[in-house]
């Protein structure tokens, strides 16, 4: 097989009874350090959806249901630790809110009010969730 960039899953997650301009960002344990979409690297033999769940659950302690696929973001600079390609969805989630896994925070932000510090490309997948928010497309 020839070497091939690694694949992550990442959620955009609204809390169920939200606005869907008010999403969950875990701020990171691990370089590179900031806030992020809650997500992490397919296993083998996962689905990215399964792994987006898996990873939105084990980093917010939230019950996540994914709603939209939003993207795949492949740019070979996205990641500083190397080539990375994202599966994105949009997705609701439920329950008590509590960073672990890799997260060592977990919090509500509304898209008009982000953190400073945004980790990789976030910033750019979150304009494009806003766009899709705005026009569905």
């Amino acid at each position: 097989m020839p070497p091939t960039p690694a694949l992550t899953a990442d959620t955009i997650i609204t809390p169920e009874g939200r606005d869907q301009r008010e999403i969950v960002l875990i701020q990171r344990r691990h370089h590179p350090f900031g806030w992020a979409l809650p997500g992490g690297f397919v296993d083998v033999g996962e689905t990215v959806e399964a792994a987006a769940i898996r990873e939105a659950g084990e980093e917010t302690g939230l019950s996540v249901s994914l709603v939209h696929l939003l993207g795949v973001y492949s740019a070979p600079d996205r990641d500083p630790r190397g080539h990375v390609v994202s599966v994105v969805f949009a997705a609701t989630g439920r329950g008590s809110m509590r960073a672990g896994d890799d997260a060592f925070g977990a919090a509500v932000f509304s898209l008009s009010e982000l953190p400073q510090r945004i980790a990789f490309d976030h910033h750019r997948i979150l304009q494009d969730y806003l766009h899709w928010l705005e026009t569905r497309v």
